[in-house]
């Protein structure tokens, strides 16, 4: 599993012109899956967001967490961050899992996080969807496992 994180001052994703999703403070995470990747992957994934710590304490430093400042998530799949673009000027989406793969893996990342005590929005699975990132800093990161 891919994830590109955002830390945001808000977050929003529509589908048709209507909002499915909303998020004030906190991280817009657009996340992939590839063939191999199973719970484990995803069990993975939600112990890192849970736990980043890139919100300034009273320092200026980056040390406090998303629980911290009771920050929200905005989840949103996104197929094309397994897509490959070495060749030619099309990219190649090959590395990408099939939906039927790929959803319930994104399904349960979601659960782990609200069962940790975190909102969390989503998009819609398959979708064509418009997404709004207030990218705050910025600050953005790559998670893989």
């Amino acid at each position: 599993m891919r994830a590109l994180i955002q830390r945001v001052s808000r977050g929003a994703v529509s589908v048709g012109g209507r909002v499915v999703g909303r998020i004030g403070r906190g991280f817009v995470v657009l996340v992939g899956v590839t063939h191999g990747d199973g719970r484990a992957e995803a069990e993975w994934l939600a112990a890192k967001i849970a736990g980043l710590r890139v919100f300034d304490d009273e320092a200026g430093k980056m040390n406090r967490g998303l629980a911290d400042v009771g920050g929200e998530i905005l989840v949103v799949s996104q197929f094309t961050l397994y897509g490959d673009a070495r060749k030619g000027r099309r990219p190649s989406f090959t590395e990408a899992a099939v939906p039927e793969q790929a959803e319930p893996l994104v399904d349960y990342l979601v659960q782990l996080l609200r069962d940790g005590g975190f909102t969390v929005a989503t998009g819609v699975f398959g979708a064509h969807m418009d997404v709004e990132i207030h990218n705050d800093g910025p600050v953005t990161l790559w998670l893989e496992r």
